[in-house]
Parts: C-alpha cells; structure tokens; sequence
C-alpha cells in the first residue's frame, strides 16, 4: 500500500508550517497564489478588472452592499481584502450618513 504524502510544501524535516502572512492565508488563496506565480501572472484577481466596476471603485450603495455581502473572504488574496475592508467603510460611512440625516429630520419635526 503507498503511504499518503501530505498536501503542501515539504522540508527535509517534514511538512512545512505556515509562519507569518503565510498563516492567515486560506488553502485556496495559496493555491491562487501559487498558480499565478507559476503563470507569471500578477498576485491580483485582474479578472474582476476586465468583468465590470472593480469593488474599490464602487460607489456606496445597495450595488456595494450585495457585492460585499455576496464575497468570498477566504477567496481574497491580501491586497484584495485590503480593499474589501475599505469598500465596508465606504459603505458604512454612507450609512451612518444617511441615519444622521434621518434623525436629522425627526428631531426637527420634519416627516
């Protein structure tokens, strides 16, 4: 019977351990990763940039919200949840503006 090798980088020790940035990284971002590097293609999803409005670019609105809602985060690579992270608190500056402006109008009787 063939013995099981393990999935992932090797060392002379044994499998390697994910140390680092390498840790917070799911399986299937490292897969991405590995691939593109193999391709010699850029680290970054630019599928997204030929398909339509990057997320970065996205006004805030219901059209952020969903494409937020609707993301894979452990699909993202770094630089990608980097702007994942900024494209919330768009949305959630716009949100706490629109709120403000709500109590705005009940507080001054106007509805």
């Amino acid at each position: 019977m063939k013995e099981r090798t393990p999935d992932g980088p090797m060392r002379a020790d044994g499998p390697m351990k994910a140390d680092g940035p390498m840790k917070a990284m799911s399986p299937g971002v490292v897969d991405f990763l590995f691939r593109q590097l193999v391709n010699g293609d850029p680290p970054e999803d630019v599928q997204w940039q030929r398909e339509g409005t990057m997320l970065v670019e996205e006004p805030p609105g219901a059209e952020l919200a969903r494409r937020l809602s609707e993301t894979d985060l452990d699909a993202l690579t770094p630089a990608e949840l980097f702007d994942y992270v900024r494209a919330a608190q768009r949305l959630g500056a716009w949100v706490d503006k629109l709120r403000e402006a709500a109590v705005g109008r009940y507080c001054a009787g106007r509805f």
